[in-house]
């Protein structure tokens, strides 16, 4: 994957690059992953537009997308919230005491993500879908572009064959890129609980995306079953594998 310096995002690489396990490779310049791309300075925008982007596809929840300022975006964005309809604070806190229970980080984000791609399998599916049916490439973000677009990177790469560990790999990175703006948010807590709580929050260890992909395919044979499951079409999943790898 080669890292990409877009001002006023921290968090955006391109997933060219990365080697499947049948030796081929991820194409450059087909689906970037970023942290917000509403913070891009004008600059940044120019970059995004240099890099041939042609569809951004937005996994934020609606109560985010408010948050923006305003901006006249000239390239297509597509707005899938992943994680539902708007904020459930019943589940945050369902959440919340699951992280405070669990041995360490990483069993959280196991635990939590394989519940949020199950939950919200066929928004998951919309998201992908949207990838697969582009022209030219496609950025992948939400807030921090960990989570949500940590999941959606990690099945596209486990799609186009590449191996776990790499795909850990990949999504660890997350943690040193968002580093600068953690510290701001470790510091807006409000008190040594939520501190405590938000430093776990920011570690992005590789075996987490491990063990969420591995109880994926236990549960539904591979990553393109659950696909199917979530609405994907054979033809979509052939587009998405061949958009992704170069032959």
């Amino acid at each position: 994957m080669t890292a990409l310096d877009w001002e006023g995002c921290l968090n955006v690489r391109d997933l060219g690059g990365i080697s499947t396990e049948d030796g081929r490779m991820i194409r450059s310049g087909t689906v970037v992953r970023s942290d917000n791309v509403r913070t891009l300075t004008d600059e940044g925008w120019h970059a995004l537009a240099e890099h041939g982007v042609t569809r951004i596809v937005d996994l934020r929840f609606p109560e985010e997308l408010a948050e923006d300022q305003p901006r006249d975006v000239a390239i297509e964005v597509v707005h899938v919230s992943v994680l539902g309809d708007s904020f459930d604070s019943d589940y945050i806190a369902e959440l919340d005491e699951h992280l405070a229970n669990a041995e360490t980080v990483a069993d959280h984000y196991a635990w939590s993500y394989v519940d949020f791609l199950e939950r919200n399998r066929v928004r998951f599916g919309t998201a992908i879908a949207a990838v697969a049916d582009a022209d030219g490439t496609v950025v992948v973000h939400c807030m921090g572009g960990k989570d949500r677009t940590g999941l959606v990177s990690a099945l596209l790469l486990r799609l186009a064959g590449v191996d776990l560990q790499t795909i850990g790999h990949d999504y660890s990175l997350s943690a040193a890129n968002l580093a600068p703006r953690g510290e701001d948010w470790l510091a807006e807590a409000s008190d040594d609980a939520e501190r405590a709580k938000r430093r776990k929050l920011l570690d992005t260890p590789a075996e987490a995306m491990v063990n969420v992909i591995e109880e994926i395919e236990r549960r539904y044979g591979d990553v393109a079953s659950y696909l199917r499951a979530a609405g994907l079409n054979d033809a979509q999943l052939d587009r998405l594998r061949e958009r992704l790898v170069a032959p």
